[in-house]
């Protein structure tokens, strides 16, 4: 099997939420520094999983291949738009065999349950950035069940260490920290 390297890709804000209670991005996430640099991580890589709400939310104009993750497929099934799969139906691996066999950089923009859902099969690298003074009431949080704990927390409680913290957009009060797997 080809090398994968898979790259989770968030922002987030103060309180740690990536949406808002309904699960969609609040304008005030939105960030087109932030938006330039994750375009061009998605131009680069060979697969983005995400998950139902934000395939159907966020168009493909690109054309872009993608893993969508859903219940409502059983296993692995290739359909028009995309890759879809089910988790619960079978392996990372068996996925990641039919839906980008030529391994590479899988990109991982969410949602929450995605994110979680990687955390578990392992991330190579996670670019978290941070929209300062921004505060999402009732949001929803980075990780499943989270409530307690901070983003950077977890990543650290899942052997990923983080690099250091730059601007994405100085006056608009986002930053970026790389966070990368401990090497073993």
């Amino acid at each position: 099997m080809k090398p994968v390297f898979i790259d989770g890709y968030a922002i987030i804000s103060d309180n740690h939420c990536i949406a808002d209670a309904d699960g969609n991005m609040p304008e005030a996430l939105r960030n087109d520094a932030d938006w330039d640099y994750f375009q061009a991580a998605l131009d680069d890589a060979a697969l983005t999983v995400l998950g139902r709400k934000g395939h159907e939310a966020n168009g493909n104009p690109k054309k872009r291949k993608r893993l969508i993750v859903s219940r409502s497929v059983s296993g692995i099934e290739q359909k028009s738009d995309s890759w879809w799969w089910n988790p619960a139906g079978c392996s990372w691996r068996e996925a990641q065999e039919h839906a980008a066999p030529q391994g590479g950089r899988i990109a991982v923009p969410g949602g929450r349950d995605i994110f979680g859902l990687f955390l578990e099969i392992g991330y190579s690298t996670f670019h978290l950035a941070r929209a300062k003074g921004v505060h999402v009431p009732g949001g929803t949080m980075m990780f499943p069940g989270a409530v307690d704990q901070s983003p950077e927390a977890i990543l650290a409680a899942h052997g990923l260490a983080p690099g250091g913290e730059r601007w994405l957009d100085e006056p608009a009060n986002v930053s970026l920290t790389v966070w990368q797997a401990s090497a073993n």
